[in-house]
């Protein structure tokens, strides 16, 4: 790795583990394998928002030519979120892509996506399904999202209604992760999602 660009991480590195602000708001971030290449991030759920209480995994990877093109940043802790892939963790923000600037930092990254988890943009959607939900049926959306949340990231429970559904599935025969996917999508309508799954 070009040596400007670990220097800059390592500095950010400190920068991040010593700020007070970054404790603040529950962020936290470490090496994976004593490497400055790959980082392991850690951002808890804001407060008044469907992911509170939550605690969010992401892996960040450093490119040799950081500072001057953002770090590859991607959820490891499975999301409901407009801008966030359900699938593959695959974020949608302007300055993980072509609004980055070399004088953001990690500080700045981890900053901003504890940000878009509080204001999504549905309107610039990695996820078109979530999207579509957020949209046409908020309250929906902010269950489906709180369930994922309590699921994935360890928020505190409050949506067994939805358990029993996927509990049904299972007894179908299928694999408890497809299920929820499955709900989630038909907005928790047990007949659709029997249908989607089994067409």
């Amino acid at each position: 790795m070009a040596n400007i660009s670990v220097q800059r991480i390592k500095r950010e590195f400190k920068e991040v583990v010593k700020s007070e602000e970054v404790a603040k708001c529950a962020i936290r971030v470490e090496l994976v394998n004593d490497n400055y290449t790959e980082l392991k991030g850690e951002i808890a759920g804001p407060p008044d928002t469907p992911y509170e209480g939550g605690n969010f995994v992401l892996q960040i990877k450093v490119p040799e030519t950081y500072p001057f093109n953002p770090p590859k940043v991607r959820f490891v802790t499975k999301i409901w979120h407009p801008n966030i892939s359900s699938v593959t963790g695959a974020i949608c923000l302007d300055i993980l892509k072509d609004q980055w600037a070399a004088a953001m930092t990690l500080r700045t990254v981890l900053l901003s996506l504890q940000v878009l988890l509080a204001a999504a943009e549905p309107d610039d959607p990695q996820d078109v399904v979530v999207a579509k939900q957020f949209k046409e049926n908020p309250e929906m959306f902010k269950l489906t999202a709180k369930h994922w949340a309590e699921v994935y990231a360890g928020a505190p429970s409050n949506t067994p209604e939805f358990n029993v559904k996927i509990k049904r599935l299972v007894d179908m025969g299928i694999d408890e992760h497809r299920a929820r996917v499955a709900l989630s999508s038909c907005s928790w309508d047990l007949e659709m999602a029997i249908e989607t799954l089994f067409s």
